[in-house]
């Protein structure tokens, strides 16, 4: 048994979505008593950090019906089954921004919320930037107006939040870092 594991006793699923699926399950805790977990199960995403040659980060704005309110994101976006996370980074950034690019680095995986959803985001690096002659369509429900920041911006749109999200400030928080340390290095 591994450190920590709760056995799973019982599993149902209540909600199955377009997006998200929703599970209850009981479970054995290691102290030998039950409780329930509710579990979202998401097919995982891609974002992008797409740098142009003069080190703009290409962002998206748009409204999240969740927040209530539009905020300005990398970009994003869900796996398709049995698609490679490579090939939907590169789809993701070319339907939202336009925008293709020659070199495209795996940069780090995350979970966004293990205490209750299994979703895990592949963050990648794209650079290398070009703009397509016309980009692909968007989905049917997805409108956005593609921005071009400097880290300085992107640092003051977190502190006003209209950066808001977790994968937007990591990415951001990771191009400062990497900043200081090409500065120290160089």
């Amino acid at each position: 048994m591994k450190k920590f594991e709760e056995k799973t006793l019982l599993s149902q699923t209540l909600y199955e979505g377009r997006i998200i699926n929703l599970d209850l399950e009981e479970v054995l805790l290691p102290n030998g008593n039950k409780s329930k977990r509710e579990i979202v199960r998401h097919p995982g995403a891609v974002a992008v950090i797409p740098i142009t040659v003069d080190g703009k980060v290409v962002m998206v704005e748009q409204y999240r019906k969740a927040l209530e309110r539009a905020i300005v994101e990398i970009p994003a976006g869900k796996l398709e089954r049995g698609e490679e996370p490579e090939l939907t980074a590169r789809r993701e950034l070319e339907e939202e921004t336009g925008y293709e690019c020659k070199q495209l680095t795996h940069l780090i995986s995350f979970y966004t919320s293990p205490g209750f959803a299994d979703e895990i985001v592949h963050l990648y690096v794209a650079e290398g930037l070009s703009k397509k002659d016309h980009k692909l369509d968007l989905d049917e429900d997805e409108f956005v107006e593609v921005l071009e920041l400097t880290v300085e911006e992107a640092l003051e749109y977190i502190q006003e939040q209209r950066i808001f999200d977790a994968k937007t400030a990591y990415a951001i928080q990771y191009l400062q870092l990497k900043r200081q340390m090409d500065q120290n290095n160089g």
